[in-house]
């Protein structure tokens, strides 16, 4: 099979075929005429060892937020493990323009693959499919598309799911309680991630009849914002239990309101995975008691997938011939119980 017979496959039709071989595979009668077909057992998954070389092209944002950096880093580092990748990476913009350049600069370097993090998804869906329609697989990191057919594979975090979680943490925590009160203290609110975190826990304490949520406020994931709005909710809520925090940037603001307000009386959870978030839960000396994750190190495996995909091998632990067309993160609750496991992946 040439190499663009097999890059063509791979976009457009060998999971079919796959799936087929597998089931031919299951359902026969026949116990002599398994040895030479393909099966779960014989076809090659991406390993640590070396295989073909790949050129992975890599086109992320500005790194202007703490959990970005960390992104970038975590594609970084990951493609400096295996020494059959080649990274090559883009200067970063939250201009779509300019990232729409970066990116087209990488398809006529006929990169293998393609790791995108959109700076906008809607705006930034033509591109995508622009090089899918040149043979080379995308894999689109957390910011979506607009078409499926923009991207060979999708990766990122869970919104609803850290809302349902830090939700699900809290009420466990005041099932006990009645009349319990919870606050909000959520991100941008003209971003759809802000609205699926509300939606998710909302939700969540729908389970939980004692609790009721008395107040929210909207900040702009930052330090600044989150002391201004968090002083804000002080001084409108004097009496309440717990209170959720989408983010952990914006959770350091929160913090130092909360201090300079004196007040101890409530517990909180946060969001994201920032390293003080975990060294303060690891301390347990404040109100911060978890954080619900949205991993930084989908980045990393955003690179384990583009390689499979340039190598041609599905993954380690799957029976599938091919990669998913989804991979969505698990939103992990951090706690002081099982933090120090999660203090390598903390971002600055």
């Amino acid at each position: 099979m040439t190499e663009l017979t097999s890059r063509r496959g791979l976009l457009f039709g060998a999971a079919a075929v796959s799936a087929g071989a597998v089931l031919t595979g299951c359902t026969s009668n026949d116990p002599d005429d398994g040895g030479d077909k393909a099966s779960a057992d014989t076809q090659p998954a991406a390993d640590d060892k070396p295989g073909k070389a790949v050129t992975i092209g890599y086109a992320g944002p500005q790194a202007d937020h703490g959990w970005l950096n960390a992104v970038n880093d975590n594609a970084k580092q990951r493609a400096e493990k295996y020494s059959d990748v080649t990274l090559e990476v883009t200067e970063g913009s939250n201009d779509t323009a300019q990232q729409i350049g970066q990116i087209e600069t990488l398809i006529n370097k006929k990169v293998d693959v393609l790791v995108i993090l959109p700076a906008d998804g809607k705006a930034l869906t033509q591109v995508g499919l622009q090089a899918m329609r040149a043979g080379i697989p995308v894999v689109n990191l957390d910011r979506i598309f607009n078409s499926p057919q923009a991207y060979r594979c999708w990766v990122g975090g869970d919104n609803y799911g850290m809302g349902l979680n830090a939700a699900h943490y809290i009420g466990e925590k005041l099932k006990d309680q009645p009349d319990a009160k919870v606050i909000e203290l959520a991100g941008l609110d003209n971003l759809e991630l802000t609205q699926q975190r509300t939606k998710g826990f909302d939700d969540g304490l729908k389970n939980y009849p004692n609790i009721k949520k008395v107040a929210r406020q909207a900040a702009d994931f930052t330090v600044e914002s989150g002391q201004a709005k968090m002083a804000q909710l002080l001084q409108a809520q004097s009496d309440f239990d717990a209170m959720w925090n989408h983010d952990d940037d914006q959770g350091v603001g929160a913090l130092r309101a909360i201090e300079q307000a004196g007040r101890d009386d409530f517990l909180m959870v946060g969001g994201a995975g920032a390293l003080s978030a975990f060294q303060a839960i690891k301390a347990d000396s404040g109100v911060l008691k978890a954080t619900v994750l949205y991993p930084p190190t989908m980045a990393a495996s955003a690179i384990d997938l583009a390689r499979a995909l340039g190598q041609g091998k599905g993954i380690s632990g799957l029976a599938e011939f091919e990669i998913p067309s989804t991979v969505t993160c698990y939103s992990a609750v951090v706690d002081k119980e099982n933090v120090d496991q999660y203090m390598s992946t903390g971002f600055k």
